[in-house]
């Protein structure tokens, strides 16, 4: 049984509350129809037939993603360049060039063109707190269990 404390004090050691997110893009379109509801609701029904019914339904194009934003030096990140996942701290961007290493390998130098990163599936490394829960949860058993088997 004290095999099993000392495996699961381990393999807690060796996890990690932090996890890569893909950050969620604010969709503009969504935006205004909660807008367009509110100000529906507010406004009369005289000033409702000078506004065309068109506008309030119109699709709006998604705004670009601007690469240089998302990747901003010494930032911990995993991008998606051409089919392969690279854990990338960025460094700088030389022009079009983003200039990184790996996370593990700082002395190894990566460059990738702004076109060949795919946008989508930037993920930024950022605390997760249910993942943190979760281990705080199953430590405290482990402390009690232990503590009830010495105690027994």
């Amino acid at each position: 049984m004290q095999k099993y404390l000392y495996l699961i004090i381990i393999s807690f050691s060796l996890s990690s509350c932090y996890t890569y997110q893909v950050k969620k893009q604010v969709d503009p379109a969504a935006d205004n129809k909660q807008d367009s509801k509110k100000n529906t609701a507010s406004t009369t029904a005289p000033q409702m037939k000078n506004t065309p019914a068109e506008s309030l339904n119109a699709p709006q194009a998604p705004a670009p993603v601007n690469i240089q934003e998302k990747l901003a030096s010494g930032k911990n990140v995993k991008i998606d360049v051409e089919g392969r996942s690279y854990k990338v701290i960025v460094d700088k961007w030389e022009s079009d060039s983003l200039v990184a290493h790996p996370v593990h390998n700082p002395k190894k130098i990566l460059k990738f063109h702004k076109n060949q990163i795919n946008a989508e599936k930037i993920a930024e490394k950022r605390f997760s707190q249910p993942i943190a829960d979760i281990i705080t949860v199953v430590a405290y058993a482990a402390v009690g269990v232990g503590i009830y088997l010495i105690v027994r």
